[in-house]
């Protein structure tokens, strides 16, 4: 490889980096395992859209006598920036952007 295109490769590196350790926003990977007991009609469970609403907002509200949470796992692990998506790489940049202002 050629100085020029190492140094290249080098700085592009360097700045990724950079970013990631100076910025208050990176971007994570988010994963989420949840197991709980819950009440709910029968027909509810047809419908996944709007059972996964219901979910989240049952958890968002807490334990009651509706749900019952067994057990929880969160795993979050920040990413190169590259590793994003067009949009959300402009819209980290628009953060960082604002960060300065």
């Amino acid at each position: 490889m050629p100085a020029f295109r190492r140094f290249a490769v080098q700085m592009k590196t360097n700045s990724i980096e950079h970013s990631l350790t100076d910025s208050a926003f990176a971007v994570y990977d988010c994963e989420i395992h949840l197991k709980f007991r819950l009440i709910e009609d029968k027909h509810t469970l047809l419908d996944r859209d709007r059972l996964l609403e219901i979910l989240l907002d049952a958890l968002s509200y807490g334990a009651d006598e509706y749900l019952e949470p067994v057990q929880s796992q969160v795993d979050v692990q920040e990413l190169p920036e590259v590793e994003a998506s067009p949009q959300m790489r402009r819209q980290l940049i628009r953060l960082r952007n604002s960060e300065l202002a």
